[in-house]
């Protein structure tokens, strides 16, 4: 995994000090990218990330995207499935959708017994700093809940 792409290697400090500045400031640029594109373009891309959403707002997929983002190597199915508490079906299912989506790689070892490996791809490991923004709005705010 890129060093560069991981929350490991930030600090929430430091996010926490320039975070307001950056909030303007990514917004800006993101409008200014937003801009540029041709109705064709834009209208793509804003289908990939209505895809992404799609994906991202199935049971268990932020959750198992966000072990790889803190994880040190490879995952395997057993240490997930202990880690969440997800059924082995549901598992099962989500782990196959992020492979075939390109989100994950998948490498499975002829031993006994089985053993199959998870690593995330160069696409997940872009999505990772989105974590870390994530949790620094968690140590910031919460949610309201009405009873």
């Amino acid at each position: 995994m890129a060093l560069s792409h991981r929350l490991a290697g930030h600090k929430l400090q430091e996010w926490s000090t320039t975070r307001r500045g950056m909030d303007t400031q990514d917004r800006e640029r993101a409008q200014e990218r937003r801009a540029s594109l041709s109705a064709g373009e834009r209208e793509r891309v804003e289908q990939r990330v209505s895809s992404l959403l799609d994906l991202l707002g199935k049971a268990h997929t932020m959750a198992l995207l966000r072990e790889f983002a803190f994880a040190d190597a490879p995952l395997r199915f057993s240490d997930i499935e202990t880690r969440l508490d997800i059924s082995p079906d549901t598992l099962s299912q989500r782990l196959s959708e992020l492979v075939e989506r390109g989100l994950l790689d998948r490498q499975s070892y002829d031993e006994i017994p089985p053993r199959v490996e998870y690593r995330p791809t160069d696409r997940a490991e872009a999505l990772f700093p989105a974590f870390g923004h994530f949790h620094q709005w968690a140590m910031e705010y919460e949610l309201d809940y009405e009873n």
